[in-house]
């Protein structure tokens, strides 16, 4: 059974910075490309930051380059997510997920973790 687990959201003030991790498991990790999305209130989910399976291809939104770092360890299977610069904006649930190397959508998602930023 494949499972995807968030954690690391939070409370912080603007400005400040945040980890998100996702571990995951059941699966072969190294053959997935990994995302994040987020899902702010009464929002559609919007893509955040993906990155290839070897790590060596990553891809952000406009909203967040320059802020957000994608990373991964491929012998912890967790694929992280650095948020610094924080801002209002950013407070939604963010999502990790998984699709396999040449798939075309995403196979395999978490449960989700709160990351709220106070003005």
């Amino acid at each position: 059974q494949v499972k995807l687990v968030e954690s690391g959201g939070g409370l912080v003030q603007a400005g400040g910075s945040l980890r998100l991790s996702c571990a995951a498991s059941g699966l072969t990790f190294s053959d997935y490309n990994m995302a994040w999305f987020r899902q702010a209130p009464g929002k559609d989910r919007e893509f955040v930051s993906r990155i290839s399976w070897s790590g060596g291809i990553t891809y952000y939104a406009d909203s967040v380059k320059g802020r957000f770092t994608i990373s991964r360890d491929n012998a912890k299977n967790t694929v992280y997510l650095q948020m610094n610069s924080l801002k209002p904006e950013d407070t939604a649930v963010y999502y990790c997920a998984a699709k396999i190397r040449l798939g075309a959508t995403y196979d395999y998602w978490g449960q989700g973790t709160q990351v709220t930023v106070s003005s």
